[in-house]
């Protein structure tokens, strides 16, 4: 959030405070940054065939250090957690089918369960509308059963929704 730019703000990272990513680099968490500016919030999917749903593109830059640090991450047998779903296509914006490429230009990659994920392993993201189309990207991660039973439990207790909501760390399925 530090290059301005963003339609709306970085929903995921916002429980990211300076004390927190400190906490999580002590206890070997690795943490590598990107450029976002992330547009308006996921559409509603109104295409009849989900893989024709249209996205809107956002601007993204995946500098070189962050795609040798997701790339050793992997090679190492490690988890890529994303921090949010704008991450997600970035990074996937920039997946040569081996490894990320660092990169910068417009992702307009929809993320489906047909289509997959090939550079994270999970993501923490807050909840989205039934109907929005980066549900369809949490489906694709951890598959729609888990997902629908976490919005089933999620609805029960009260959690709250999207930017201001909870936090979610989803794991892929």
């Amino acid at each position: 959030a530090a290059v301005p730019g963003s339609a709306e703000m970085p929903s995921a990272g916002r429980p990211f405070t300076s004390r927190l990513l400190h906490r999580l680099r002590q206890r070997g968490v690795g943490v590598a940054g990107l450029v976002l500016h992330t547009g308006v919030s996921s559409l509603e999917v109104e295409s009849a065939v989900l893989e024709d749903h249209p996205m809107l593109a956002e601007p993204f830059v995946v500098p070189a250090r962050t795609a040798q640090r997701v790339n050793a991450a992997r090679a190492a047998g490690r988890r890529v957690i994303a921090v949010g779903t704008t991450v997600v296509r970035a990074l996937e914006s920039v997946w040569d089918g081996r490894q990320v490429q660092a990169g910068r230009g417009f992702t307009r990659v929809f993320i489906h369960p047909q289509r997959g994920v090939a550079t994270i392993d999970g993501l923490i993201s807050g909840f989205h509308d039934p109907l929005a189309s980066h549900l369809a990207m949490l489906y694709a991660v951890a598959g729609q059963a888990l997902i629908r039973d976490a919005y089933r439990e999620a609805v029960e207790h009260g959690y709250l929704w999207h930017e201001f909501g909870d936090s979610h760390l989803i794991l892929r399925g």
